[in-house]
């Protein structure tokens, strides 16, 4: 059973008048900040936003870096070249990082989003791209991927640290793998249920997949979706029971 865990949400997703979520309310809950880098969503002045935020609430900072889709929300698949999605994530990294400098805080690790997240679990074109463009700006950026995915042990090769992520309010297949999103059941919104399947995570490294099937994940860090409607109240709810049961929430920077 695991003492301590990390909370994190895709944050600063907003875009000029359209809001996305509720960074501050999620920022008072959670202890790692997925900040979009402007790609998928985000505009300059509202990220800058959500970073003093984190700041304020001493929530540490992540990239999360995507695929050039503001209209598809990052969320469809690219065949990009390998020197042009790593261009694009050293550029997302670079602008992230300057925002970050302005409000007084640290992008600490690197998290993609999206589309590009699920490819690069199992592309290794794309993954090595990705993974070399980390290395380009700071090889001391941990990365951020899906508990069990061949990822994680291709960007250890290379020498990056890497934490393993399950999501709070997603179904999982006996394999480990996310139920896809077009699929029935796909995302989970019964917040006492999703604080439960987190408890049982926690407590013995694994949740029932949409097969009934107990299914082992590895978890350095639980996201919570922040464009999910029930997503303050998931959040509050996982956190809640936690501390309910002594599990220490904290980011998986200071552990």
């Amino acid at each position: 059973m695991m003492k301590t865990i990390d909370l994190n949400s895709d944050l600063g997703e907003s875009f000029g008048s359209w809001t996305m979520g509720n960074d501050a309310a999620m920022l008072a809950i959670v202890t790692s900040a997925n900040v979009a880098c402007g790609f998928h969503a985000g505009s300059p002045a509202g990220i800058l936003e959500t970073l003093r935020a984190a700041q304020s609430h001493g929530v540490k900072v992540g990239a999360h870096v995507a695929y050039p889709d503001l209209v598809g929300f990052g969320r469809r698949n690219m065949d990009i070249a390998s020197d042009e999605l790593k261009a694009d994530v050293i550029y997302q990294l670079g602008a992230l990082q300057g925002l970050a400098k302005a409000a007084g805080v640290s992008v600490r690790y690197v998290k993609p989003h999206g589309a590009l997240y699920n490819t690069i679990a199992h592309d290794e074109r794309q993954a090595l791209a990705v993974i070399d463009a980390i290395l380009a700006v700071d090889s001391q950026l941990p990365l951020v991927g899906l508990s069990g995915s061949p990822i994680l042990k291709l960007a250890e090769s290379r020498g990056l640290k890497t934490l393993s992520e399950v999501f709070a309010d997603r179904a999982y297949h006996a394999d480990g793998t996310l139920v896809a999103r077009k699929d029935s059941g796909s995302v989970l919104h019964d917040a006492d249920l999703v604080a439960k399947r987190m408890l049982q995570l926690v407590r013995v490294g694994g949740v029932t997949s949409i097969e009934g099937i107990f299914t082992p994940l590895k978890a350095d860090s639980i996201c919570v979706h922040g464009d999910n409607p029930g997503a303050v109240e998931i959040a509050r709810r996982v956190r809640a029971l936690f501390e309910k049961e002594g599990i220490t929430v904290q980011s998986f920077m200071d552990y």
